[in-house]
């Protein structure tokens, strides 16, 4: 063991892992579920494992001699050496019993020696002449949350590790029987075209003001708490918190929304206002309504809550860039709208932004909203991955009815675009589908 000489490593431990693998193939998957190639420090090691790995993915037939022969393809079989050490670590391994408490002393010296990498890149940044503190800062937390997610600081993935997680990613949505692979948004018909809220989508929702785009937001986040059990993080830049949770309690509860505000509530509205708190209460949702906050803040409150499922962004136009000095807002807002992108490729998780619309739709006959009317900045049409329209004609028509509200999808990375029907119900203030209620 040399942790004390150079880099932290343990070729002890190393080695019994491959062994544990080669004397018993039922524990390759506990190995591969701590480890990958990069976290071995000897590059030999690095070798087999990779060999066995690619094997393991194609469910290919597995033992010493098919392993070497794997290698010879790769191109990582050395004649003279190669057969030798494998039988060397036949007999150097103690047990396989033991491959789980192995993997996990490879695990944490690996990550050691990321980290003292990492502390060299932000050491090495925050020399650079010209560096802003605020940048080098997120870089640092990033590079720290990453390793605490355990995915590398480096951003190339060999294509065996990339197939594994899609094989696995397919076979998970299989076995739920058509489980959506996405979380469920409340809105079946919607799910239907997007596959519910994907993982590192970003997703705009867009109308002209009054439309409804806030409580839109709050029923789908509502929705995704209760089905998901994940956290769900809704940061306003406009409304209150009590003013957002004061909606919500209208919505569960079914009461007025005025009745909230007037406080004019009868026995059984306050009956059904304690039954709808107690059940909201139960709900991973969070709230932060800073109207100031910049998407470096979001990401580094997101990155400490635990079993995050869910950003949402009321709304794009009341944010800022960075400290920078941008010649157009334009050009701003299109800074924030790629930076809300990456947010949600680096956390993981759907985020879901809402934005307004300019003034040209009510200049039309048709006052459908349409990818253009998208205010200040075509970047946002670009860097989404969804993008949906809500409008209700009754706002500008009385011979409409004033229930009647429609969502188009007017962009889907993932598939179809779709006009739906909704239900909108002034009095709570939301949003249900027009023929087979939120919930279903």
């Amino acid at each position: 063991m040399d942790e004390l000489r150079g880099l932290p490593h343990n070729t002890e431990a190393e080695q019994s892992v491959i062994g544990s693998m080669l004397l018993d193939p039922h524990c390759i998957p506990a190995v591969i579920e701590r480890l990958d190639g990069e976290d071995f420090y000897l590059p030999a090691h690095q070798d087999i494992f990779d060999a066995i790995y690619a094997m393991f993915s194609r469910n290919a037939a597995f033992d010493p001699v098919t392993l070497m022969d794997e290698m010879s393809g790769r191109g990582t079989f050395d004649a003279s050496s190669t057969a030798d050490y494998i039988s060397r670590l036949l007999d150097v391994t103690p047990t396989s019993a033991h491959a789980a408490q192995y993997s996990d002393i490879v695990r944490r010296l690996s990550l050691l020696r990321k980290l003292d990498y990492a502390a060299q890149e932000i050491s090495s940044q925050a020399r650079e002449s010209g560096a802003e503190a605020d940048t080098v800062l997120d870089s640092a937390e990033q590079s720290i949350f990453n390793l605490r997610q355990g995915r590398e600081v480096t951003s190339l993935y060999k294509i065996p590790v990339v197939l594994m997680e899609v094989y696995q990613n397919i076979r998970e949505i299989s076995e739920a029987g058509g489980k959506l692979p996405g979380i469920p948004s409340g809105i079946p018909d919607l799910d239907e075209v997007i596959g519910g809220l994907l993982n590192s989508s970003f997703i705009i929702v867009a109308s002209r003001p009054g439309v409804g785009k806030t409580s839109f937001l709050l029923g789908l986040g509502l929705s995704a708490a209760r089905s998901s059990d994940k956290a769900v993080v809704f940061f306003s830049l406009e409304m209150s918190r009590d003013q957002l949770v004061s909606r919500l309690l209208s919505n569960e509860s079914n009461v007025n929304s005025k009745k909230l505000l007037t406080g004019d509530l009868n026995p059984n509205d306050w009956m059904r206002i304690g039954e709808a708190a107690s059940s909201l209460s139960q709900l991973p949702y969070l709230f932060d309504d800073n109207p100031v906050i910049s998407v470096e803040q979001m990401k580094a409150k997101c990155r400490r809550v635990p079993n995050l499922g869910l950003v949402i962004i009321d709304y794009l136009q009341l944010m800022h860039g960075s400290k920078k000095r941008y010649d157009n807002r334009t050009t701003e807002v299109g800074d924030i709208s790629r930076n809300l992108k990456i947010m949600a490729k680096e956390l993981g998780v759907p985020v879901l932004c809402a934005s307004q619309l300019s003034r040209e739709s009510e200049k039309r006959g048709d006052k459908r909203p349409m990818l253009s009317d998208l205010r200040e900045s075509g970047a946002i049409e670009q860097d989404a991955d969804v993008v949906m329209f809500l409008h209700r004609e009754g706002i500008y028509s009385d011979e409409v009815d004033k229930s009647e509200a429609e969502l188009s999808i007017a962009k889907n990375r993932h598939g179809e675009t779709r006009k739906i029907n909704l239900h909108w119900s002034g009095d709570t203030t939301t949003f249900t589908s027009a023929d087979r209620g939120y919930y279903d």
